[in-house]
């Protein structure tokens, strides 16, 4: 069986990289453990085309190379370009793409087309309530106009985005896989007393300003408290302008002290991030199924998400975690609290949270389901 992903954010070479990236990556793996052929086709700003091999799964990387023309054109003439090498010599079975992967592909006879919904564009804008971009209204509708089977990485996802669409196919829903190994249980004496850790893209959509406002209602009472940011910066949505010095105009003087801005973060890193934390706190407007939060249930650590969209799918509210209105700074500083002032229950909390990580999310269950599903649409 050969698998190709087709994907804008596989981490290599410290490219700009996201959640879906991340999760090709640590489903490729496994996949190729399983003796699976695995290939990813990305784009990359370098002028020549590379191909290169990451334990087992080849990446094929090309550059834009027609100017005068929309990205997403040019880009998908070098995908529908590589595909067709690709699979001139070792054939392709299976194609999988994000929502709006398929819009520009050219299908080939007898390759199964697959849509994995990790949250479209349809998902986010009528959650975040903003203005859908024409184009990619055009391009999602398009793209699943051509799909054989649908994947989505939470129910609430695939049930919101079949509404929106009036899809009339079925979708097999199937969690984001953790890999329990790298994601260890944590050392509870590591932690840093009154600490909270935040992971994730430095934008509204992630609840980070809602999180600072919280502040405001803990310092008094908490005069050593620490909120540790690490995560890129990001552009408003259909403007050019970059958040976090908004963000951080919004910050008093009495609680800048108490922030602490780490940059972007390796991946490989985060674990020792997180286990440092007293608590995580990660209150999000929306999500699909956030790999982010995984990683943090997976290691047993205290964590607090949004009780919006998927949220209780990843998180059982106070037996594994604690979910919060992520528009309330209050309700996000009285969670906080909770944990700061009853450090017994908080390790129940963890303790909970990885055993059903094991039992759900973890690599091994959610590889072998994975590989179910290709074979079923195969065979």
């Amino acid at each position: 069986m050969h698998i190709c992903f087709i994907s804008s954010e596989y981490p290599v070479f410290e490219l700009p990289h996201g959640g879906v990236g991340t999760f090709i990556r640590n489903l490729g793996y496994k996949l190729v453990e399983n003796n699976i052929q695995v290939s990813v086709i990305r784009m990359w700003d370098e002028p020549k085309s590379l191909t290169i091999d990451d334990n087992g799964v080849k990446v094929y990387l090309f550059s834009k190379k027609i100017k005068f023309v929309p990205d997403f054109y040019s880009c998908a003439l070098e995908i529908n370009k590589v595909v067709k090498q690709i699979h001139k010599t070792q054939k392709i079975d299976i194609i999988e793409t994000p929502e709006l992967g398929l819009a520009f592909i050219n299908k080939i006879e007898n390759i199964k087309y697959i849509i994995r919904m990790h949250g479209g564009h349809h998902f986010f804008t009528n959650s975040e309530n903003r203005k859908k971009e024409w184009r990619k209204v055009w391009q999602e509708k398009k793209s699943f106009k051509k799909v054989d089977h649908i994947l989505a990485v939470s129910k609430y996802v695939a049930d919101t985005t079949v509404k929106l669409l009036k899809i009339d196919k079925s979708v097999t829903v199937l969690y984001n896989p953790i890999d329990m190994n790298r994601f260890y249980q944590a050392d509870y004496n590591k932690i840093e007393k009154h600490s909270i850790f935040f992971g994730g893209t430095i934008i509204e959509k992630k609840g980070i300003r809602q999180l600072i406002q919280s502040l405001e209602y803990l310092i008094d009472d908490f005069p050593d408290l620490k909120l540790y940011i690490a995560g890129r910066d990001a552009i408003i949505p259909g403007t050019n302008i970059s958040y976090r010095p908004i963000l951080e105009k919004e910050i008093s003087k009495k609680m800048a002290k108490h922030i602490h801005f780490l940059g972007t973060i390796p991946n490989f890193d985060m674990p020792n991030q997180i286990e440092k934390a007293n608590v995580c706190c990660y209150p999000s407007h929306m999500e699909a199924m956030p790999l982010a939060w995984l990683e943090v249930l997976a290691m047993g650590k205290t964590f607090i998400g949004s009780k919006t969209g998927p949220g209780p799918e990843a998180v059982q509210d106070g037996i594994t975690g604690l979910l919060v209105d992520p528009y309330d700074p209050i309700d996000i500083a009285e969670k906080i609290r909770f944990v700061f002032e009853n450090p017994i229950m908080a390790k129940q909390l963890g303790e909970r949270a990885r055993i059903q990580m094991i039992k759900e999310f973890d690599v091994a269950v959610m590889v072998d389901k994975n590989i179910q599903f290709y074979k079923s649409i195969l065979y």
